[in-house]
């Protein structure tokens, strides 16, 4: 699904990351909700035939656990601090300054409008 929504830029998909081990989580980062619903409910895409085979197969039955969240972030009400790291989640898809000078403290960037 990933490599299906990279080859269509209209998607609204702007970047992903993920972890495989004992537990697999995947992060995306979407321009909008309208964007990820849109490509959620399509019969056209492979989302909604693979999510209803899979909820015929294993469905409820308590084999597999399910954590899904959503959340929308308003432009300038986010922040996250990266340290030696390369850009990295949300760092590869918005503005990146260094935590020093004016953004130096959490109290100082959290409502800091970078542009």
């Amino acid at each position: 699904m990933i490599e299906e929504l990279y080859r269509n830029p209209g998607s609204g998909l702007i970047s992903h990351e993920a972890w495989f081990g004992r537990a697999i989580v995947m992060m995306q980062y979407w321009r909008s909700f309208e964007q990820l619903e849109r490509y959620a409910k399509s019969k056209s895409s492979l989302h909604l035939p693979t999510w209803s085979a899979f909820n015929k197969k294993v469905g409820s039955n308590g084999d597999v656990g399910i954590w899904h969240e959503t959340y929308i972030s308003r432009k300038g009400m986010y922040a996250c601090v990266y340290n030696n790291i390369p850009k990295f989640g949300l760092a590869k898809v918005v503005a990146h300054v260094p935590a020093a000078g004016k953004y130096n403290a959490a109290s100082d960037w959290i409502n800091a409008t970078v542009t």
